[in-house]
């Protein structure tokens, strides 16, 4: 009978595949900046991760498919060894599309085999984590691909299930007692180690809202120039936004009056009770000035988190990315996977309408630079 972790190993390995389905060839080898990585490298990158970590180590008279697929597709792991620099990763013209997803078979294959005859808990542990890897980076596809031929000048369409739902008009805020709570990862299923340790914090009264921003409430931004009054903005951002000459989320374009976006089906017109999406830290702080309030922070988050639905966008705080206390890394390469950049990033809480199924949980910390728009994230006002 075929383990748990197998079944959502196989399920996972044919989610990515499915999400790169309608691509043409000649997508999967751009890098239009350096956060993009070329849809043929996120399924090399994805496989090299359970043939470096996994099958090297632990299955036996296993050949490595390719000694340079390491080079090409490890991603920062400065202890496996050399790799491209990122920036240079859509020059990759070789290996060929159809190479990386015979790659793919040839690992795939082989863990199955692996799991099927020599399976261990070490072994399983491993494979849930490259899962839950694999997961992340179906995430950073969809995101990647948006951005592909969302910057593209006729706006193609992508046949994609990923849909993000409206919102609520109305809102209301919940409040919640000052008090000691506890936060952090508790229990035996799997997490990340920056989820851990679990530990107590004092939040004072807050209130925090029920609802998402919507692209309505933030048009109203926009047309009372929100992005023209630095007094709104962080001086960091203020200058981002000035150095770009950013007025408006990723993705939106004034046509005849008119806001348009790109949302996978070509250029439309914006839907008014959708949550606005694709923004920095620097916008969500500026928005939250300009309405008299705040972002919430990680901790405020999480702690109401259970008073609220949460998973249509990732949702930034006002919390920088930093270990918690008795945080402790893996030896060697898998140390590398979150400590090393708990430095110049902002939190962000919950989950977005690409990730996948059971992959998030309220104690989940996603991370990015202040600047980072393209990633699906929005805003929860709190005061």
């Amino acid at each position: 009978m075929e383990s748990e972790v197998l079944k959502l190993f196989i399920a996972t390995r044919s989610e990515t595949e499915e999400l790169c389905a309608p691509l043409k060839t000649e997508d999967y080898s751009v890098q239009p900046f350096v956060d993009v990585s070329p849809p043929k490298w996120h399924l090399a990158h994805s496989t090299w991760f359970f043939e470096q970590f996994i099958l090297v180590k632990y299955a036996q008279n296993y050949k490595v498919y390719d000694d340079d697929f390491s080079f090409l597709f490890n991603s920062y792991y400065n202890n496996v060894g050399e790799r491209v620099l990122r920036p240079n990763r859509g020059n990759m013209t070789r290996p060929a599309v159809s190479e990386v997803y015979d790659y793919r078979n040839h690992v795939t294959a082989s863990l199955i085999e692996l799991l099927k005859t020599n399976s261990t808990f070490e072994i399983e542990e491993l494979v849930t984590l490259g899962i839950n890897h694999e997961q992340q980076h179906q995430e950073l596809l969809a995101y990647d691909i948006k951005y592909i031929l969302g910057h593209q000048p006729t706006f193609p369409s992508f046949e994609t299930k990923l849909k993000l739902r409206t919102t609520a008009r109305s809102s209301e805020f919940i409040k919640i007692n000052e008090g000691i709570y506890d936060i952090g990862f508790k229990g035996n299923d799997f997490s990340f180690d920056n989820e851990l340790g679990r530990h107590k914090v004092y939040l004072h009264d807050f209130e925090i809202s029920n609802k998402l921003i919507t692209n309505e409430e933030y048009i109203a931004f926009i047309e009372d120039g929100g992005y023209q009054n630095f007094n709104l903005w962080h001086a960091e951002g203020w200058d981002f936004i000035e150095k770009n000459e950013i007025c408006a989320p990723m993705y939106w374009h004034k046509v005849k009056g008119e806001w348009m976006y790109y949302q996978f089906n070509g250029l439309e017109k914006i839907t008014l009770d959708e949550p606005v999406m694709n923004i920095s830290f620097y916008e969500a702080f500026a928005f939250a000035e300009w309405k008299g309030m705040r972002l919430p922070t990680e901790f405020e988050w999480e702690v109401a988190s259970d008073l609220f639905d949460w998973g249509d966008l990732w949702e930034w705080t006002n919390s920088a990315y930093l270990p918690y206390p008795n945080f402790s890394k893996q030896p060697g390469a898998l140390g590398e996977y979150n400590g090393k950049f708990m430095v110049s990033q902002m939190v962000l809480r919950g989950g977005s309408f690409a990730t996948a199924q059971n992959h998030s949980r309220k104690t989940y910390r996603n991370f990015f630079h202040p600047s980072s728009r393209w990633q699906f994230g929005g805003i929860r006002l709190a005061k």
